[in-house]
């Protein structure tokens, strides 16, 4: 049976932790600070004025947040980060809202993500860090995230992606971070070459603790409570009189930042939650498999955190329009052209805060809006998990490929891809629908990564399961005040 994280279980390995913290400097801010910076220290806030957002500095893990200032260096808090995309660019009536991870410290939200797994073994001593090397399997950011977070605490990390991941990635993590570096063959699609050398890293390392974004409930539950609670702080400061939460869309990926769905869903009961995924491998939809090029989202299987019972719908998104639309964004002809249609200047400077996967989850987002026929008193949220600044790579290579971009392919690209996308490649699951695709997990989970079919079974039928997962954070916060306190950092900012 599947239990909470709720309890030290070993003592010696917490001691460690807590000397090797107080050695170093470090804090652990709680849960509910990085839902609320307004709880956070004064005497924190003052010297993070000096400090950069990618910063290798214990106080920057108080910047695990969505509230970041959008500076690179000595910003402090404020609301939520995100941009509406207009109908002038969507062509749907609907309010498209994408979240904006660009301002998290490694400029993409799987930081918080990581954070939310690893803390919690921290201070129950499940992990001591005189002793384990965090691995953090990925097929981009998290591992990014992870590393981050790894060196901050002064602990060692193993990053794993496949190596046909962007240039980026790599450079960063084996240059800046220091992190060792796995890379694995294929693509963004080749998860199970991730799980087998995960396995391998299991018979040959004992010192490595594996945090599997895919099957790690504190990837969900850190999205549920502070993704969650961001997302519903943006609507309340938009919405009108006639206003509705009418929809959330995210990729399925780890199945981290769709929980976000699970929290809305408590209070906008009648939302619809939609699964993105790319058309060329459509698991959920086709039960299909295949490469892609929507980095980070991750694919041919059901993740085994993914509450697959809130999920609505599903789309499939062609990545030949998300890569289109990258340079329609990004690239001054396109710049050019869509300001010729009539888009603000403010919105144009903002284009570049989608990375691939942003782009794919808005095209999912009109997706939705058409479907369910959607109207101007419609919000419909998504998640731009990274920026094009993590995509120069990949602009230099469709250059390279296809030559200059003008403003005839800008028309072409915004016609095809944004204005062209229609209801096909999307279907509305019902009960059994949903069952179905549960039962997918068993293959991966059960058959290849040795889980037990009793909690396969309890993940569908244990009504309770779900919100004791997502509730833990308030233990874990306890926890953590503890750990702090017997450091004794915290003392000198009080």
């Amino acid at each position: 049976m599947i239990k909470p994280i709720t309890e030290v279980t070993n003592e010696k390995a917490l001691e460690s932790a807590v000397n090797r913290f107080k050695e170093r400097g470090i804090i652990l801010p709680t849960f509910a600070q990085q839902k609320n910076p307004d709880l956070i220290p004064e005497k924190i806030k003052d010297e993070l004025k000096n400090i950069g957002l990618w910063d290798f500095n214990p106080l920057n893990l108080f910047r695990i947040t969505w509230k970041n200032e959008p500076k690179k260096h000595g910003g402090l808090y404020g609301n939520p980060n995100y941009i509406e995309i207009p109908k002038s660019i969507t062509g749907v009536d609907a309010r498209i809202v994408m979240m904006v991870g660009k301002y998290f410290p490694t400029g993409a939200h799987k930081v918080g993500a990581a954070y939310g797994c690893l803390v919690p073994r921290i201070v129950t001593g499940e992990f001591n860090p005189d002793y384990h090397k965090a691995v953090w399997p990925s097929t981009g950011n998290y591992c990014r995230g992870g590393a981050f977070d790894s060196k901050i605490m002064g602990t060692e990390s193993i990053s794993i992606l496949p190596e046909e991941m962007s240039r980026e990635r790599f450079e960063w993590l084996r240059d800046k971070v220091g992190s060792e570096v796995i890379a694995t063959p294929g693509s963004e699609s080749n998860v199970k070459e991730i799980y087998d050398k995960c396995w391998e890293i299991r018979r040959t390392r004992p010192e490595a603790v594996i945090f599997n974004q895919f099957d790690e409930f504190g990837n969900p539950t850190w999205h549920y409570n502070v993704t969650g609670s961001a997302t519903e702080e943006v609507y309340n400061l938009l919405k009108g009189q006639d206003s509705k939460f009418a929809g959330f869309v995210s990729a399925t990926g780890s199945a981290g930042t769709i929980s976000v769905g699970d929290y809305l869903r408590t209070v906008h009961p009648h939302i619809k939650v939609a699964a993105s995924e790319a058309l060329q491998c459509p698991t959920i939809l086709r039960n299909g498999f295949g490469a892609h090029r929507i980095e980070g989202i991750g694919d041919k299987h059901i993740p085994w955190v993914h509450n697959v019972k809130n999920t609505d719908a599903v789309t499939a998104i062609d990545d030949e329009d998300a890569m289109r639309l990258l340079r329609l964004f990004n690239e001054p002809e396109g710049k050019a052209y869509l300001k010729s249609q009539g888009v603000d200047a403010d919105v144009l400077a903002k284009l570049d805060l989608l990375g691939i996967s942003g782009i794919s989850n808005l095209l999912s987002a009109i997706k939705m809006a058409k479907y369910y026929e959607m109207t101007s008193d419609d919000f419909i949220f998504s998640m731009a998990t990274d920026s094009a600044e993590m995509y120069q790579s990949r602009l230099e290579e469709l250059t390279a490929e296809r030559g200059g971009y003008s403003e005839l392919q800008a028309a072409r690209d915004f016609e095809k891809c944004m204005l062209g996308q229609g209801t096909d490649n999307m279907r509305e699951l019902n009960y059994q629908d949903r069952r179905a695709v549960h039962n997918l997990k068993y293959f991966t989970w059960v058959e290849q990564q040795a889980k037990d079919i009793g909690d396969l079974e309890q993940l569908w039928y244990d009504r309770n399961f779900w919100p004791s997962m997502f509730g833990q954070i308030a233990r874990w916060d306890e926890l953590i005040n503890d750990f702090n306190e017997r450091t004794g950092v915290l003392k000198k900012y009080l």
